[in-house]
Parts: structure tokens; C-alpha cells; sequence
């Protein structure tokens, strides 16, 4: 199962400020519509009663007064599409269906309600007509035995609810974009020193060892920048250091082996002097001291890349034709060169610095890959780009080494042998870079490795 992909920081403290503004929204959203509602229903209710009361009593002083239930009840005055109903006692013998305005029934109200005025009590309840809410108070007038209700509606209020609602609702997703938007603006904000630390850090693991932060403005970050411009010092510094070290011992190294080639050299032009078992002692010797004398001169060519003390001349090169030169000049005229269609013949490279990568390169496939097999100019995915790829038949190189076994005295498990200086492809690596490419190893396909080198066709 593959591995989830982490969320960048910027886009964590974005979710983060846009999630708790959404939670924070939603949370005084329902809030304030609650307070609303429960605050306007109070006020309806509050009128209602008011109104209700002063219409019993109305009614109440009109039956005292000798009028018929009737005459009371048409009389009396509604607000809006309200109705009033009077709740005769069935021995009065006028029906209660007859005395409502509006042509509206018994029916038509709340069962419970109408059950309890006419068991002499008052109340009140919210019920739906007619697809609508309304709010009925019902009262006992006791002196005239009947029970007077008065339906209101609550439809504008029900209205007002809505549009508040409404606006609440925009408001929270107004406040989540923007409380978003902050957040994303905030931490591309905060992190941008950040970035500027990576950038530095980059460029300098890319070799720049000059990169630098600049000053911040925020005394916090600032501290940052310095303490990164120190670190970066030192390292520099350190690294500088080593560079002059290795360059000065393989210099002051040079002749003391120059001397002791030479005193080697005679010794074994005069072997046959000598006694066997002295050969043999003179045959590891002389092995030894000519890769001594190879791993001094290698140690010295990698300071002078390092040091960018070596010129360069680069020119459009027929990498075709240069690599079967450097193939027989190393032992390998019968290798064949393979050109993939489409891929360019021509390189912009320095003649000398590209003998040494292939030269290099053929000599790790002799000693650790069992000869190489072929020599392959294929096009690169980049454009202006171009790959000479060394393959051998050999064990290859383990999936844990690939990524070192181009740094100094780096050995593969399957190099059983001692066999060269361990500096050949750490040399390759510097050719190439200098070159303005890169080098890097990858199975053969049938088994082997394969050494790829990718090289530019242009002038950048």
C-alpha cells in the first residue's frame, strides 16, 4: 500500500485557520439563531397574550352587556389574517362553528387547546394551518361560561427567521474564506524565511558554499540568519580546510613517489638479479607503488576540480567518434558503439575532461564488471541533453550502494578486489558536473550495471 503523501506546512496551518473560523462560525451561527428565535417568539407571544386578553375582555363586557355571542364576536378586531373563536357551552345551544371570523372551525385549532379551554383552563400552543405556523391562546371567561381562542400567525416572524438565517449563514462562509485566506497569507508570510533557509541550504549543498541569508527586519528571524551564516562559516570553512589538506599532502607527495617509482622501476629492470622470492616481494612492491603513485595523482586531480583551478575548453565534440577513440586507446577497439535513433551525435564538452569520464568509466567495468559490453548514445528526457551509458555483464551494484558508490574510496560489495584507487568514479562524478551534467548508475536490463553519464548538447 503506498504511503500517504504528508501535507506541505502551508497548506496545514491554511486548513487549520480556515477549519477553526468554519467550527467557529458555525458555532455563533446557530448560537445568534437561537437567541433570535427564542427573543422573537417571545415578543409574538408577549403581543399576543396582550391582545388576546383585551379581546376577552371584550368580549366578556359585550355578553354582560346582554348582546349575543354573534354580534361579540363580529365586532371585535383582528390584526393581519388572525381570527378570534368563541367556545359556546354546548347547553347555550348556539353551535361554536357559527361564531368564528374567517369562516374557520373548531377543526381548524389545536385539539389539545380547544380541549383545555373547555375544561375551564387557559393555555396556549404553536400548530401548522393551512401549511403556515400560528400561534393559538385560549382563555376561560368564566362569568359568561365560555372559552374565547385567538389564532395569530407567525408567518413574518417565521419570514424574518429565514432571512436571518440566511445571512448568518453567508456571513459564516464569508468569514471561512477569509479567515482562509489569512491564514494562507500568514504562513506563506511566516514561512518565507524558512524558504530562504532552504534555498541557501540548497545552493550551498549544490557547492556554492558562498550562499548566504540576508538581515532580517523581525529580531527573531534575524537571529535565524545569523546563526545559519555562522553555521555555513564553519562548514565552509571546515570544507575549505580538508580541500588544502588533501591538495597540499598529494602535492608535498608527489616527489618522494616520483623517487621511489624511479628506485622501483630500475629494481625492476634488473629482476632477473635478483632471487624468485625477491621478485615476488619486488612484484608487490612495484603494484603498490604505481597505484600509490595513480591514487596521488587522482587525489590531486579532484582538489583541482574542487578548487576550479583546471581550465576548461568546451567545444561541439562527435561524441561517437570520441568514444571509439578512447575505447581503443584503453584496450577496447572491439566494443561496440550504439546510437539510438534520434539522439544527438554532438556534445558541447571538453575533449579531455570526457576522456577521462569514459576513460574512467571503462576501467571500473574491466575491474569490477567484468569487461564492459557496450557503449550507448541515447537521447535524454531533457532537451539539449544526451546520454553516454557504460554497460557491463557484470554482478551490479546493490540498490543501497547506488547512491555512494560515486563518492571517494567508495567500494561496492561485489568489488571483492583492491584493484584501482577507489577515486575513478568520484572523478567521474566531478567531470560531470563540471561539465554541466550529472552521472549516475542503474541496473542493465539481462543483468550488469550501467553506468550513465547525461551531458549537454548546447552552450548554457
Amino acid at each position: 500500500m503506498a504511503r500517504r503523501r504528508p501535507l506541505r506546512l502551508t497548506t496545514r496551518v491554511t486548513l487549520f485557520f480556515g477549519t477553526m473560523a468554519l467550527i467557529g462560525g458555525i458555532g455563533l451561527t446557530v448560537a445568534t439563531f437561537l437567541f433570535a428565535r427564542t427573543s422573537l417568539l417571545d415578543q409574538a407571544e408577549v403581543a399576543a397574550q396582550q391582545d388576546t386578553f383585551d379581546n376577552a375582555a371584550q368580549v366578556q363586557q359585550d355578553l354582560e352587556n346582554g348582546r349575543d355571542m354573534t354580534s361579540a364576536i363580529l365586532e371585535l378586531q383582528f390584526d393581519g389574517n388572525g381570527y378570534g373563536l368563541i367556545l359556546a357551552n354546548p347547553t347555550a345551544g348556539v353551535p361554536s362553528d357559527t361564531l368564528s371570523r374567517n369562516g374557520v372551525s373548531r377543526d381548524d385549532l389545536p385539539a389539545d387547546l380547544v380541549e383545555t379551554v373547555e375544561f375551564g383552563q387557559s393555555g396556549q400552543q404553536i400548530y401548522t394551518y393551512e401549511g403556515e405556523p400560528w400561534l393559538a391562546i385560549g382563555v376561560r371567561i368564566r362569568s359568561a361560561d365560555v372559552g374565547y381562542i385567538q389564532a395569530f400567525p407567525l408567518d413574518s416572524t417565521e419570514n424574518t427567521l429565514q432571512a436571518l438565517a440566511t445571512a448568518l449563514f453567508v456571513g459564516a462562509v464569508l468569514a471561512t474564506v477569509v479567515a482562509t485566506f489569512f491564514g494562507w497569507s500568514t504562513s506563506r508570510r511566516l514561512l518565507r524565511p524558512i524558504s530562504r533557509v532552504a534555498d541557501a541550504a540548497g545552493n550551498i549543498a549544490s557547492g556554492s558554499l558562498e550562499a548566504r541569508m540576508d538581515d532580517e527586519s523581525d529580531p527573531d528571524l534575524n537571529r535565524l540568519a545569523g546563526s545559519f551564516n555562522d553555521m555555513a562559516d564553519a562548514v565552509q570553512e571546515r570544507i575549505e580546510r580538508e580541500q588544502r589538506f588533501a591538495s597540499d599532502v598529494s602535492h608535498e607527495l608527489r616527489s618522494p613517489i616520483t623517487a621511489l617509482t624511479a628506485a622501483v622501476e630500475v629494481l625492476d629492470a634488473r629482476r632477473d638479479d635478483l632471487p624468485e622470492r625477491t621478485q615476488q616481494a619486488l612484484d608487490v612492491v612495484v603494484s603498490q607503488v604505481r597505484r600509490f603513485d595513480d591514487m596521488v595523482i587522482d587525489l590531486l586531480e579532484l582538489s583541482r576540480l574542487e578548487a576550479g583551478a583546471q581550465d576548461f575548453h568546451r567545444e561541439p565534440v562527435d561524441i561517437v567518434e570520441l568514444c571509439d577513440r578512447v575505447s581503443h586507446r584503453y584496450g577496447h577497439g572491439e566494443l561496440p558503439i550504439e546510437v539510438q535513433s534520434k539522439s544527438p551525435r554532438k556534445a558541447f564538452i571538453d575533449r579531455i575532461r570526457f576522456e577521462r569520464v569514459l576513460g574512467n568509466l571503462l576501467d571500473n567495468a574491466s575491474n569490477h564488471g567484468g569487461g564492459p559490453t557496450r557503449i550507448a548514445i541515447e537521447p535524454a528526457e531533457q532537451k539539449h541533453f544526451v546520454l553516454i551509458a557504460v554497460e557491463d555483464s557484470g554482478p551490479g551494484v546493490a540498490a543501497s550502494e547506488k547512491s555512494r558508490i560515486f563518492e571517494r574510496f567508495a567500494r561496492g560489495s561485489a568489488a571483492r578486489s583492491r584493484i584501482g584507487t577507489g577515486l575513478g568514479l568520484a572523478l567521474v562524478a566531478e567531470h560531470a558536473q563540471a561539465l554541466g551534467g550529472e552521472a549516475w548508475v542503474e541496473d542493465r536490463r539481462g543483468g550488469g550495471a550501467r553506468f550513465v553519464v547525461r551531458l549537454p548538447t548546447e552552450d548554457e
